[in-house]
C-alpha cells in the first residue's frame, strides 16, 4: 500500500494535471471525476471540489476542434488508451495548448472501471508544432496531412450518430430501465442540487421514501414477471400522484423515493403520503390472480435550519422503518425521537465494533438440572456485553443491532473462545460440567462458515448443544441450514429446539429438524402451579417429544412446585430461576464446588409435597 505521505507528495509536487474518473461499465465515455491534483487546478482552473462529481465533459473546452472532440469520445467508448494534442480552454475561457492522455484502469475487487487523465500544458514551441500539425503541414508531409484530414472528415460524418448515441447514453444513465423513473444515480445527483438550493436559497423540500411490504411474496407466488408488472404499476401510480416539480425515482428492488418542494406547508406532503398508502391497499391483479401488496412510507423534511441536510434521506428511511414496525401499510413523519434513536443506534454500532476489538463479550451460564437426580446436566451459555461504562448488558440491548451490522460471527468467535477457556478451567478445578448449550441465530445457522467455527473453537462436540429457535428453523429451513444441521449431527453436537410452542411447529416440522432435545417455552410452564387446567397442554407437549424419542426440557421453573410437577409429567431436564439465574463463570464454579453439582433433591420434594397434601387432607 502506498504511504499517505508519498501519495500527498504526488498530489502536491506532480506537474502533470491528473484526474481520476469513475466510468460507467456500459460506456467508457460516461464518467464522473472523483479526484484531481493541484496541477490539474493550475492548468484547467477547476478546483478539486469543483471537479468532484462532474462529468468528463468539463475537460472539453469550446475551442477544442470538433474532430479532436469526436476522436476522444470514440476512443473512450472503445476503452482504448490514447493521447492527443489540441487547443483547449481553462475554466475562465482562456485558450491554451495541451497534451491530454487517457489510461484505462480497473478495480479487480469491485469490478469498477476508471480513467486516469493526464494533462500537460505545452510550451510555446510545442504549441507551435501542434498548431502547425492541425493547420496543415508542409508539402513534403502532404501524405500524412491527407490521412489526418481523412480521419477528421470521417469522424465529422459520424457526428450526428455520436450525438444521438450520447443522448441515449445520458438517458440510460439517468433512467431506470424497468419503470422509466429516475434511477439511483440520477436521484443522488439531483439530491445534491436540491440540497445546494436549500443551503443557498432556503428552498425546503420533503423526501418521501416508499417500500412495498409484500413484494417478495408476490415474486414467490406469482413469479418475477408479475413482480415486474407490479413495480411498473407502482411507478405509474406515483407519476399520477406527483407533479412536474417533483422528482420520482426507483432506487432499486421495491424501493421508491420522491423529492417534493415543501411550498407553504407540509399538508401537501402528508396528503401525498396518505394517497400512496391508500392506493396501495387495493389488490394487485395479474393473469387472473389477485394479491395484496401494501406500502409503507417514511417522510422527512429538509429545512434551512438543518445542520446536516444530507441526512434527510436517512431520516426518511428511519421514518419508513418506524412505519413498518407499527404494522406496515402506513406512513410516518420523521421525529426528533427517531433522530435521538438513530443517533443512539449509531453510537451503539460504534461501541459494538470497539467491543469486538476489545473482546468485551463474556459468557454467562444458567444450569439445566437432571429431573431424576437433581444434578447439573448442562449449562446454557447466554452472551453478555461487559460494557466499560454501562456494566453488564443483556442480549436484548445489543443483539439485534449486532445482527443488522453483520458482526454476529465475530461475537460468536469471542464467546466460543471464552467457553472453551471456561470448560478447561472447570476441568482443572475438578468441577463437573458435562455440557454447555449455545443459542444460534438464524443468520449464523445459514452461514456456511459456522461449522468451521465450531470445529476451530476447541470445544469437544460431545460437550456442546446447539439451541435453535423454533421460528428460525421454520423460516430458514433452506439447503444451507439443512446441511449445517446434518453436519452438526455428524460431528456429535446435540441439537435442541428452543422455546417450543411459540411458533408454528408441527410434528412434521420436528421430523425435518430431528432435534435430540425439545425445550418447552416458559410461558407454558409458568401457570401450571396456580392453574391446573393448563397442565394437560404441557403433558401433551411432553408426550409429543417422548413419542419422537426426544428428551424434554421445562424452561421457566421458578419454584419447587414447578420442578415437582414437570418432573411428574416426564420432563427430563429443568431450567429456571429456582436453580439459579444466569451467572458468570466464577459464580457458577463456586456454586458447583459448594454443592458438588447437586442443585435439588427430587425425593425430598416428593416427600414434602406428600406431607403438605396429607396435612391439607386432614384439615
Amino acid at each position: 500500500m502506498i504511504p499517505a505521505q508519498i501519495f500527498n507528495q504526488i498530489n502536491d509536487k506532480c506537474t502533470e494535471g491528473l484526474a481520476l474518473a469513475l466510468a460507467s461499465n456500459d460506456d467508457g465515455a460516461v464518467m464522473e471525476i472523483q479526484w484531481s491534483n493541484k496541477a490539474f487546478t493550475t492548468i484547467t482552473g477547476y478546483t478539486a471540489s469543483e471537479a468532484l462529481g462532474k462529468r468528463g465533459t468539463i475537460l472539453i473546452g469550446p475551442d477544442m476542434g470538433q474532430g479532436v472532440h469526436l476522436f476522444i469520445i470514440e476512443k473512450l467508448m472503445k476503452w482504448e488508451n490514447f493521447s492527443t494534442k489540441s487547443r483547449n480552454n481553462r475554466k475562465n475561457g482562456e485558450v491554451y495548448w495541451q497534451r491530454m492522455s487517457w489510461v484505462h484502469l480497473s478495480d479487480p475487487e469491485t469490478g469498477n472501471r476508471w480513467w486516469l487523465c493526464s494533462i500537460v500544458e505545452l510550451e510555446e514551441e510545442q504549441a507551435d508544432a501542434a498548431r502547425h500539425a492541425i493547420n496543415g503541414p508542409a508539402l513534403s508531409d502532404q501524405e500524412g496531412y491527407e490521412k489526418a484530414l481523412e480521419q477528421v472528415q470521417r469522424l465529422e460524418k459520424e457526428n450526428t450518430r455520436l450525438l444521438q448515441l450520447a443522448k441515449s447514453v445520458a438517458k440510460d444513465a439517468n433512467e431506470d430501465a424497468l419503470t422509466g423513473l429516475s434511477n439511483r444515480r440520477h436521484f443522488e445527483i439531483e439530491l445534491k442540487t436540491w440540497i445546494e438550493n436549500l443551503k443557498k436559497h432556503g428552498t425546503e423540500f420533503a423526501v418521501i421514501y416508499i417500500d412495498l411490504d409484500r413484494f417478495k411474496f408476490v415474486n414467490d407466488t406469482l413469479g418475477h414477471e408479475a413482480g415486474d408488472r407490479l413495480l411498473v404499476s407502482v411507478a405509474d401510480m406515483l407519476r399520477d400522484l406527483t407533479g412536474e416539480s417533483d422528482l420520482v425515482a426507483r432506487l432499486g428492488g421495491d424501493e421508491f423515493v420522491i423529492l417534493r418542494p415543501l411550498a407553504q406547508s407540509a399538508l401537501n406532503i402528508s396528503s401525498l403520503a396518505d394517497e400512496i398508502v391508500g392506493t396501495m391497499q387495493a389488490p394487485f391483479a395479474c393473469d387472473g390472480k389477485s394479491t395484496a401488496c401494501s406500502a409503507s412510507v417514511g417522510v422527512a423534511i429538509a429545512n434551512k435550519y438543518m445542520e446536516h441536510a444530507e441526512q434527510v434521506v436517512a431520516d426518511a428511511d428511519e421514518a419508513l422503518y418506524h412505519a413498518k414496525s407499527q404494522g406496515k401499510g402506513r406512513w410516518s413523519f420523521f421525529t426528533e425521537e427517531m433522530h435521538a434513536k438513530s443517533i443512539a443506534t449509531k453510537k451503539l454500532a460504534s461501541d459494538l465494533l470497539l467491543a469486538c476489538e476489545r473482546c468485551e463479550f463474556v459468557p454467562y451460564f444458567q444450569p439445566l438440572i437432571d429431573a431424576q437426580t437433581g444434578r447439573i446436566a448442562c449449562a446454557e451459555m447466554l452472551v453478555r456485553w461487559a460494557h466499560p461504562t454501562q456494566g453488564i448488558l443483556a442480549p436484548a440491548a445489543f443483539l439485534d443491532t449486532a445482527a443488522n451490522m453483520g458482526i454476529l460471527k465475530q461475537i460468536d468467535e469471542i464467546i466460543f473462545a471464552s467457553v472453551h477457556g471456561a470448560l478447561s478451567r472447570f476441568d482443572e478445578a475438578g468441577v463437573d460440567l458435562p455440557r454447555v448449550a449455545v443459542n444460534v441465530s438464524a443468520a449464523r445457522l445459514a452461514d456456511p462458515t459456522f461449522i468451521h467455527d465450531i470445529k476451530s473453537s476447541g470445544i469437544s462436540p460431545q460437550r456442546l448443544t446447539i439451541e435453535i429457535l423454533e421460528s428460525v428453523y421454520l423460516d430458514r429451513m433452506g439447503d444451507v441450514v439443512r446441511w449445517t444441521i446434518d453436519e452438526l449431527d455428524e460431528l456429535g453436537v446435540t441439537i435442541a429446539l428452543d422455546d417450543f410452542g411459540t411458533g408454528h411447529a408441527s410434528v412434521s416440522g420436528l421430523l425435518k429438524i430431528r432435534p435430540s432435545i425439545l425445550k418447552i417455552d416458559r410461558n407454558f410452564i409458568q401457570p401450571i402451579v396456580e392453574e391446573a387446567s393448563t397442565r394437560p397442554l404441557v403433558a401433551s407437549i411432553v408426550g409429543i417429544g417422548k413419542s419422537l424419542g426426544m428428551r424434554v426440557v421445562a424452561e421457566g421453573v421458578e419454584t419447587e412446585e414447578h420442578a415437582r410437577l414437570v418432573s411428574e409429567m416426564g420432563c427430563d431436564y429443568l431450567q429456571g430461576f429456582y436453580f439459579g439465574k444466569p451467572m458468570c463463570e466464577d459464580d457458577l464454579r463456586n456454586r458447583l464446588l459448594e454443592s458438588g453439582g447437586q442443585f435439588w433433591s427430587p425425593e425430598q420434594s416428593i416427600i414434602k409435597s406428600s406431607v403438605v397434601r396429607g396435612i391439607a387432607g386432614a384439615g
